[in-house]
């Protein structure tokens, strides 16, 4: 009963960032206004010229940026969930492993020597060029990271931690050198997309972005049961028939593809991978079953009403969503880092 109320009210919530959502923004449209254009949009009545400005604002820029949210939102909270679970560490998230610092550094890459690029392939993948160039850095840190762990045929949890951390400050100081290199405009736009924003939102990026949520993420679902039994310990999991070798790479394939994805179209934002999985540990369960599906609802919720917080504050200028996530998510971080200090 508990947890289904929990859900209720996580879709409940979401439903109402959303709709408010909708009508916020440097042009407000009242709450009957929003309804009133979706139904004259999608029933195909005739619009005066004034509601056409207001329902392509609706339709070309808030529908498309809020799908984006929820989207990326779910992945990172989803991710953040399967990653700790994997880890067995409440303070794991995706970047641990190197998926964000990657990322970063190919898409600095990509904007530093981007006219070379097009010279050398074309202007057929020019619009999505530094999302490719990312997910490819996201990957390729990801496998080097995993090699790294591998000590006589089996993962090793600690080493692989390290490794991620060594390749985070190798991807960190490489990002800084392209900083380094580039021109001032190079570099706003290197520092705009390391933030995080919702700003390139368009409906070909959200199919595209739902294809790999679907891929990557409806998997992950599935892994509740197996992850309640890695936590038990490798050694007791694998004396229950779970084969937690394939159950490791699955889920670090599954995670770096969702969140390589969703960084290379959102950019760099940090901390929903930690801040859900932990808030829903502490008003639900520590049971995967429950966390994971919650997780994508959990998510959703905080990037959607941090990038309402980014696009509204300081209007009509626009916050990137990166600087909210962080100031919500560092004093959670510190909470958990306080707490496991204390179990000591």
């Amino acid at each position: 009963m508990k947890y289904k109320f929990i859900y209720l009210s996580l879709s409940v919530l979401l439903f109402c960032i959303i709709i408010f959502s909708l009508g916020a923004g440097a042009m407000e449209i009242p709450f009957k206004d929003v309804i009133l254009l979706l139904w004259k949009s999608m029933s195909g009545s005739s619009i005066s010229e004034e509601d056409e400005l207001l329902k392509n604002i609706l339709m070309e820029i808030r529908i498309p940026r809020i799908i984006f949210c929820t989207l990326i939102g779910a992945i990172l909270g989803i991710t953040g969930t399967a990653i700790q679970g994997i880890f067995r560490n409440p303070l794991a998230e995706p970047g641990l492993v190197g998926i964000s610092s990657g990322a970063s550094f190919f898409a600095a890459l990509t904007i530093v020597f981007e006219a070379s690029l097009i010279a050398l392939i074309g202007n057929s993948l020019n619009l999505y060029l530094i999302s490719i160039s990312a997910f490819i850095g996201a990957s390729l840190a990801v496998i080097l990271v995993y090699r790294i762990s591998i000590v006589e045929g089996k993962s090793n949890i600690a080493t692989m931690i390290l490794a991620g951390i060594a390749i985070n400050a190798l991807a960190g100081a490489a990002t800084g050198l392209m900083s380094y290199m580039a021109s001032e405009q190079q570099l706003r736009n290197i520092t705009f997309w390391s933030l995080g924003s919702m700003a390139g939102a368009t409906w070909e990026a959200v199919n595209i972005l739902i294809i790999f949520a679907v891929v990557s993420v409806v998997p992950l679902l599935f892994f509740g049961k197996a992850l309640n039994l890695f936590a038990l310990g490798q050694s007791q999991a694998e004396m229950m028939g779970l084969n937690t070798k394939r159950l490791k790479i699955l889920i670090i394939i599954c995670s770096t593809l969702a969140v390589g994805v969703s960084v290379a179209f959102g950019g760099i934002i940090a901390f929903v991978g930690l801040l859900v999985p932990h808030t829903l540990r502490l008003i639900g369960s520590v049971d995967n079953r429950f966390l994971l599906p919650t997780s994508l609802l959990g998510g959703a919720i905080v990037l959607n009403l941090a990038d309402l917080i980014a696009r509204t504050i300081i209007q009509p200028l626009e916050l990137p969503i990166g600087v909210i996530t962080a100031l919500i998510g560092a004093p959670v971080f510190l909470g958990i880092l306080l707490r496991e200090k204390r179990k000591l």
